[in-house]
């Protein structure tokens, strides 16, 4: 269910009126209030998912069999993706279970290699390529894209690999897919989108 514009409005108002006297936040806050509106997740379910994130995170952060590994959670309207590096195969399958047990995860996406987490350099690489993806999102155009808003896709990038979820129509995965795809760089794209159409 989709929260009324207005009651999305007034909630964000009450989040950021006891912030007032800080203006670098109120700004900040403005801003966020943009993308929010832009995204067709409900204000709910975005705190939701930034929920999701920070217990997945805390609980795999714990585990003993996690501890030696890399392990990103990106939630996004209930669907979770785990990116990175586990030790072992017992230990991806393991964070896999940690993330199912949170309220609010519909399905989980494990795309953890078994591997030696990557250096800061690779990190540093796959930062740059997420700025790139979302810098070119910005460009689409076409028929049909009319509308089209590069905040309602979200851009991981791990060792290379371009994860893009969201709340998307077919056409607009297509653009966004092919958008990440001609970055020098990228070596695959992986769509993990829910689609409206």
């Amino acid at each position: 269910m989709r929260m009324h514009p207005t009651l999305t409005c007034l909630v964000l108002a009450a989040i950021l009126v006891p912030l007032a006297g800080c203006a670098p936040v109120v700004v900040g806050g403005a801003a966020a209030t943009g993308i929010v509106l832009q995204d067709r997740r409900t204000a709910g379910t975005i705190i939701d998912d930034e929920a999701v994130e920070l217990k997945a995170a805390a609980r795999i952060a714990k585990d003993p069999e996690l501890h030696n590994g890399h392990v990103s959670v990106t939630s996004f309207n209930g669907i979770v993706l785990l990116s990175g590096q586990a030790p072992t195969e017992e230990a991806k399958a393991r964070a896999t279970e940690i993330v199912r047990r949170i309220p609010k995860v519909r399905r989980v996406y494990n795309e953890l290699a078994v591997a030696a987490p990557n250096s800061m350099m690779v990190r540093t690489s796959d930062t740059l390529l997420t700025a790139k993806v979302k810098t070119r999102l910005f460009k689409v155009k076409g028929p049909g894209l009319e509308k089209f808003s590069p905040l309602r896709v979200k851009v991981v990038t791990e060792n290379g690999t371009v994860y893009l979820m969201g709340l998307v129509r077919h056409r607009e995965a297509d653009a966004a897919t092919e958008a990440a795809r001609r970055i020098k760089g990228v070596q695959r794209v992986v769509r993990l989108f829910e689609y409206l159409d």
